[in-house]
């Protein structure tokens, strides 16, 4: 059995946290081994970026973090409150705890941000989402990360990307570390997902 931890922030996006919601649940019904999801918030109520309201399961300080073998983390929006709770410390030491005992974490869009808050970022390659004026390329590259302009960017056990489209992808690559490259195209043939093409993946966000 592995376990995933999904950490929810207030003003979390929806479609970033289904696409590891319904990837590690196709793996888990249907793949070669049993994957659990977990997901946790610093708060009973969540109000994600768009409005919708989500109860976590659980409370991130009620979970035995050395119980989990991966940290997932979906992106949200500044203007729903996103970085007040994903820039907390409770969110940075949760990161550097799964980082330091070598696990994956996998981060989608601006939770890459938070990586580079929680200082694991230094020398390492990332992505996140860039647009031309380069606001958040900047702040990335400010915490020490070497900035890749492509969609998804991997180095060693940690996962960053460049926006919501590409969260299915991220999530892909978490069941990859955590499983096998088999199990991985298994789920995408019962899910109807096609792999990416080459161009995808070496696509700049600005030309």
């Amino acid at each position: 059995m592995k376990r995933v931890l999904m950490l929810l922030a207030n003003g979390v996006e929806p479609m970033e946290m289904a696409a590891f919601t319904d990837v590690l649940g196709w793996a888990d019904l249907l793949g070669d081994q049993p994957v659990e999801l977990v997901n946790a918030g610093l708060r009973t109520q969540i109000t994600t970026t768009f409005g919708l309201s989500l109860t976590p399961s659980h409370q991130l300080s009620e979970l035995d973090l050395d119980s989990f073998d991966a940290l997932a983390l979906p992106g949200g929006f500044e203007p729903s409150g996103f970085y007040e709770e994903a820039l907390s410390e409770p969110f940075l030491a949760t990161i550097r705890h799964f980082v330091a005992a070598g696990k994956t974490v996998a981060s989608v869009c601006v939770s890459s941000l938070c990586l580079g808050a929680a200082g694991v970022l230094r020398g390492k390659n990332a992505t996140t989402y860039h647009q031309v004026g380069g606001k958040r390329k900047n702040q990335l590259l400010e915490t020490g990360a070497c900035f890749v302009d492509r969609p998804v960017v991997v180095d060693g056990r940690i996962i960053t990307s460049s926006g919501p489209g590409t969260a299915i992808e991220v999530a892909f690559l978490l069941l990859d570390q955590l499983s096998s490259a088999e199990n991985v195209v298994n789920i995408r043939q019962k899910m109807r997902v096609a792999t990416p093409s080459r161009e995808w993946y070496e696509a700049p966000q600005v030309p």
